[in-house]
């Protein structure tokens, strides 16, 4: 007898397939961050850098969609790890609530870290080239740092959550 049926993925729980979809969408997001728009920006001058990020910050605050993806995630991720505790799925339930309380560490540092950042950038007054360096001063590394535990939290989580969507089937013998 050999064994030749191959590993299959089945996505059976929509809400963790949401879960798992959303939070590749905001690792994603906080990655491009990351690699690509933060280290364009480091090499603008002052003026230039501080106002590509209030014209970005103003576009997510404004934009319903992304705050209904990032909450949202929180709260599927949340109701994907209580149904599979209920499906009696302990080890799927642990991964799960692992990725929420990753998840959750995003969404704490966005809101206690990069937001008042993106707020004190708004209102920073910016008249004079001391004051557009001395903005980006207060801003830049610690609005990068933060994203980037933004990043790993959510890499982290999703790791988890697609360790978790994704079901083995069973190795069929002839």
């Amino acid at each position: 007898m050999t064994a030749d049926a191959l590993p299959q993925a089945t996505f059976k729980d929509p809400v963790l397939v949401a879960a798992t979809l959303g939070t590749g969408l905001m690792a994603g997001l906080y990655l491009a961050f990351d690699i690509g728009v933060t280290p364009v920006l480091a090499r603008r001058e002052d003026e230039r850098f501080v106002a590509a990020m209030r014209r970005v910050n103003d576009a997510l605050d404004d934009n319903a969609a992304f705050g209904a993806l990032f909450l949202g995630v929180f709260m599927a991720t949340g109701a994907a790890a209580r149904r599979l505790a209920r499906a009696h799925r302990s080890d799927a339930a642990r991964r799960a609530r692992a990725a929420a309380v990753l998840y959750g560490l995003s969404v704490v540092v966005t809101i206690c870290v990069n937001l008042p950042l993106n707020r004190r950038l708004r209102t920073a007054s910016v008249t004079s080239a001391a004051s557009l360096a001395a903005a980006r001063k207060a801003y830049e590394s610690p609005w990068r740092r933060a994203n980037a535990v933004r990043t790993a939290a959510c890499l982290g989580a999703l790791t988890l959550l697609g360790g978790t969507a994704r079901r083995r089937t069973a190795v069929r013998t002839r």
